[in-house]
């Protein structure tokens, strides 16, 4: 069973108080006739959908749509190799991909106006081309769309203490420390963020599947010490007294003895959406192992790789088998796939050898649990690049893609998506859509339509004012 909308939207929405009680009886034990009934009015029955992001954009020529036959200035310096589709080549660097892909099919042909990495962003993550009334690629606004990830934990019913909708392993920010826009719940209002599960401490020099690999945008080492993918830390809300709750572990104590005092924190003004599920989620004594990736079995990390990129996507396989309706995994930091220069050494040898292995292993993880019918797989970046290879010598040695909104290509895979497709073509040169051109609403309704929301379904902004859900029909040809 999946987390899906009703048909209006009009699922029980858990007050505070709820959500209070619900994590503190899953761990006392008590009151479990009401627990039942909590978990049954939010349980539903829609697919899962896992959507993987390569922020930065991924080169469509050094993935899924190579041009052998062009000059070595559009070409590039990688060879191709046969998939399991036939007469489909790939790119040689992901060859535990092709070897799947009778399980995956490729859109080749998604488009947008936009070569700005915030548009881009805007762009995909919300589903809409149109940018926002107001729009600032400096930083979220209140006036911004919606991420897909807020309206699917909007439209979306909870399960076991979990959010219907999560994030993770991390907020995408410019090494600056400027959060990208996009992320986030915009005209929904903040208090229907998605749950951000922040795995990763911020770290500027961060930019590949680290610790087994790494990419550095030749801005510097990182710092080992800062590098640490772990449970993330679920605080009460800065009102709450510290001395009261000065730790998760105290938390917990505080839990189980004083469901009292639950009851107050529930009437605190501060005490959002966020921390509600987090507390939940702490009263859960089950949690501890679900997030606790990196203590895997020794062959499943091997499977998935000792790094970020396997973390991650780990993770997002345990989510959506404990009832997680959408995860969003950001396969690295903002701008990871920005491969402006030293491209091919950059995606040889940092890049695409963990994104392959990472995401062939979740596709053989979740055909081997049964689970990939009923999950969704997408992977996009917020552009492609550039057909023609350029040199910016005053930042890099060797040379690279640019942005490019023209057209790039995204995989798709489980949840019904017949797999060894090839929908779409670009030109001679793989620098424009030629045949069937997909836009981010087509991306987005294809989501929405696997997590079960109606073509129908409306959202509330902060005047109430219902806004349609879809804005095009799902990708055609991919069932």
């Amino acid at each position: 069973m999946r987390p899906q909308a009703s048909p209006s939207f009009s699922h029980p929405s858990l007050s505070r108080r709820q959500w209070i009680q619900a994590g503190a009886v899953s761990l006392l034990g008590l009151g479990m006739p009401q627990l039942d009934r909590l978990r049954a009015e939010t349980e539903s029955t829609g697919k899962s959908v896992i959507f993987i992001f390569l922020s930065g954009g991924l080169a469509q020529h050094e993935s899924f749509d190579p041009k052998p036959l062009a000059s070595s200035d559009i070409r590039g310096e990688f060879g191709t190799i046969a998939t399991r589709t036939p007469g489909y080549r790939i790119c040689e660097h992901l060859p535990q991909l092709a070897q799947r892909s009778d399980r995956w099919s490729v859109v080749r042909s998604l488009t947008h106006p936009y070569n700005e990495h915030s548009q881009g962003h805007m762009a995909i993550l919300s589903g809409r081309t149109e940018m926002p009334t107001g729009f600032n690629p400096q930083a979220p606004k209140p006036t911004d769309h919606p991420s897909i990830a807020a309206i699917a934990s909007d439209a979306t019913a909870p399960k076991n203490n979990l959010p219907p909708a999560i994030v993770l392993p991390e907020k995408l920010i410019h090494r600056t420390g400027r959060v990208i826009p996009g992320q986030f719940a915009g005209t929904m209002g903040p208090q229907r963020d998605p749950y951000f599960l922040e795995c990763c401490r911020f770290n500027a020099a961060t930019y590949g599947a680290w610790p087994e690999y790494g990419f550095h945008h030749q801005r510097g080492e990182e710092n080992p010490d800062s590098l640490r993918f772990q449970l993330p830390s679920l605080q009460l809300p800065e009102a709450i007294s510290q001395d009261h709750f000065s730790d998760r572990s105290k938390l917990l104590e505080q839990i189980q003895q004083q469901q009292v005092d639950l009851e107050k924190l529930a009437e605190v003004d501060s005490f959002d959406r966020f921390q509600q599920r987090a507390l939940s989620m702490l009263a859960d004594t089950e949690m501890g192992q679900l997030f606790n990736v990196t203590e895997a079995d020794e062959k499943t990390l091997e499977r998935y790789g000792h790094h970020t990129f396997g973390w991650s996507l780990l993770l997002a396989r345990r989510l959506v088998e404990a009832g997680v309706g959408l995860v969003q995994v950001n396969l690295g930091n903002n701008e990871t796939w920005d491969t402006h220069g030293n491209a091919f050494p950059n995606l040889k040898n940092y890049l695409l050898p963990p994104m392959d292995q990472s995401v062939s292993a979740l596709l053989d993880d979740l055909t081997d649990r049964g689970l990939l019918d009923d999950t969704l797989v997408v992977m996009a970046g917020e552009f492609g690049r550039t057909p023609t290879i350029s040199h910016l010598p005053q930042h890099y040695a060797l040379p690279g893609r640019d942005h490019w909104g023209e057209v790039q290509s995204i995989l798709l895979a489980g949840g019904g998506i017949q797999g060894g497709r090839v929908i779409g073509s670009t030109d001679a040169l793989g620098g424009s859509p030629v045949d069937q051109p997909v836009t981010p609403e087509n991306l987005a309704a294809t989501i929405y339509r696997s997590l079960g929301i109606p073509p129908q379904s409306t959202w509330a902004d902060l005047l109430d004012r219902p806004m349609p859900v879809y804005h095009d029909k799902p990708i055609s040809g991919l069932t």
